[in-house]
């Protein structure tokens, strides 16, 4: 028998809830749903609990096809062994799911990308800090050009290297033949946001100024 917890319990409480509100009142969508999925939006959004993209976007299930993982990264187009877990993602939503635009969602007060700021987890061995510091050295161009503008500290050069994560991961999404040919067919588009916890305003990226603008 699975033994209680304080934690289990919320969860469990959640889940009730959702079985009144959330299934039962929506059981015809649920049945579609049980013949497959036809996401037409994949967003790549940061792991922090606190920016859930089916919440911000207050989608139904089924609309969107998510990936979250530390700072809302997308790596470079590889073929080196190794798991590939984004890219694979990827990969399914754009060749199997078909989807027609990918939105890159960073966000403000990301840890992730303090981290890649501020190099604090530099040289820590796996399990003590070096996964992430492997993860975020995807960074480590962009933080160059952040630095070299802002330092290392304070609110102005976390916010410009949260958005500079974003527009370094929508150039590496640019590197997979897949994305490539299907964003020059117009089959797909790639988008750039940026959440900002503080004020819980949404900002796009418009590529061609590389500023985000607040939507209202």
């Amino acid at each position: 028998m699975t033994q209680a917890s304080p934690e289990l319990d919320r969860l469990i409480a959640g889940y009730r809830r959702f079985r009144e509100s959330g299934w039962t009142p929506k059981l015809e969508r649920w049945r579609e749903l049980r013949e497959g999925q036809e996401p037409q939006v994949m967003i790549i959004a940061c792991s922090d609990s606190r920016v859930d993209p089916a919440q911000i976007f207050d989608v139904d299930p089924g609309e969107i096809f998510v990936v979250r993982n530390v700072a809302a990264m997308v790596p470079p187009f590889e073929t080196n062994p190794g798991h590939h877990g984004v890219s694979a993602a990827l990969e399914f939503a754009v060749q199997v799911l078909k989807v027609k635009e990918v939105v890159v969602m960073g966000h403000g007060m990301c840890g992730g990308c303090k981290a890649a700021l501020t190099q604090s987890l530099k040289g820590t061995e796996p399990g003590e800090g070096g996964f992430v510091a492997d993860w975020i050295s995807l960074l480590d161009d962009a933080r160059e050009d952040v630095v070299s503008h802002f330092g290392t500290e304070g609110h102005e050069a976390e916010r410009a290297m949260e958005q500079a994560g974003v527009r370094a991961s929508l150039a590496n999404l640019r590197t997979f033949p897949c994305v490539r040919r299907k964003e020059a067919s117009g089959e797909l588009k790639l988008r750039g946001a940026f959440f900002a916890i503080s004020d819980g305003v949404l900002h796009v990226l418009d590529e061609p100024s590389g500023s985000f603008a607040p939507v209202n």
